[in-house]
């Protein structure tokens, strides 16, 4: 028996943690998924094939690539740029620019954990 497609996680439809789909509890569900962060980092810069950005998340399996960049694609956060490969889309540069000061609070944070 085949599994069905996963398919992205959207607002308005449950995901973990919500039965409603809310957008903030939507993409927390889509930004805690394996791989996830790893991948905005690393397209954080230049545009990147698929293979340099396998490579560039220490050689993670295709298929999980290939699920998680579809993920990232139908949540308008990743587009697919001919002859470049992937890119952070204007929204995608964004949510690497408000997740900023979420760093700045962890470092804190862990510097008051000893």
């Amino acid at each position: 028996m085949t599994k069905p497609p996963k398919t992205a996680p959207r607002p308005g439809h449950r995901v973990r943690g919500s039965a409603t789909g809310r957008p903030v509890m939507v993409l927390l569900d889509l930004l805690g998924r394996r791989w996830v962060l790893r991948i905005l980092w690393e397209l954080r810069g230049e545009p990147l094939t698929f293979r340099a950005l396998q490579a560039a998340c220490g050689g993670l399996s295709p298929s999980v690539l290939n699920a998680r960049l579809a993920e990232l694609r139908d949540n308008l956060i990743v587009e697919q740029r001919p002859d470049e490969g992937y890119a952070l889309t204007r929204q995608g540069r964004e949510l690497l620019t408000q997740l900023a000061p979420l760093t700045a609070w962890s470092e804190k944070w862990a510097k008051s954990l000893g």
